[in-house]
């Protein structure tokens, strides 16, 4: 899949970053994705997510639903008015790459449990690659390593491996992937968009 093709799936959710540098930091990152992502479902099982994120393009979607809930939230005075321009733009980026390596850099099965960590770590990598300062890349890279909440712990690993979200911005994050996530939303989409 072609860098223009993955960033052209997520235009809208681009355009809901207000600074132009920022957009275009995020259009490079959106680029670095694996082609797998744009085609997986959010759920490899189907357990833990609705029907509009399974099957084909479902973590697009569930990525999408995310970015949306964020962006109505933060444009509502009673909870937007505690963010500043830029943190609202950061919470944009994190939540639309927070499963950006949900399997793996290399697509395994199932959801890497520390897939958190392997986003932030090639966002990290690449941040030669960005206009925004170091401490904004990493503001961002710790709202995506916590974004997974209360669930921190490896069952496998028999080990607490991610980070509970601690700042404002992180529990913001998580609460948008959280209820995206939900089996009791029903979010309408039509060729991967949000129908109105």
């Amino acid at each position: 899949m072609k860098k223009t093709d993955k960033v052209e799936i997520f235009k809208t959710e681009i355009n809901y970053v207000k600074d132009a540098e920022r957009r275009k930091d995020l259009k490079t990152l959106i680029g670095l994705l694996p082609d797998y992502f744009f085609e997986i479902p959010a759920s490899s099982t189907g357990k833990y997510h609705p029907s509009f994120s399974l099957g084909e393009k479902g973590l697009v979607r569930h990525t999408k639903a995310a970015v949306r809930i964020a962006y109505e939230l933060l444009n509502n005075n009673t909870v937007g008015a505690k963010f500043d321009s830029k943190d609202k733009d950061l919470i944009i980026i994190a939540l639309t790459l927070h499963d950006g390596v949900k399997s793996g850099m290399e697509h395994s099965k199932y959801t890497k449990f520390d897939h958190p960590l392997l986003i932030s770590k090639l966002i990290m990598e690449n941040k030669d690659k960005l206009s925004m300062e170091v401490d904004d890349i990493r503001k961002v890279c710790t709202m995506i390593e916590s974004h997974m909440g209360e669930w921190t712990y490896d069952n496998y690993q028999k080990k607490e491996v991610l980070p509970k979200p601690r700042t404002a911005e992180q529990r913001f994050v998580h609460m948008c992937d959280f209820l995206a996530s939900r089996k009791f939303l029903d979010i309408k989409f039509e060729n991967n968009e949000i129908v109105e």
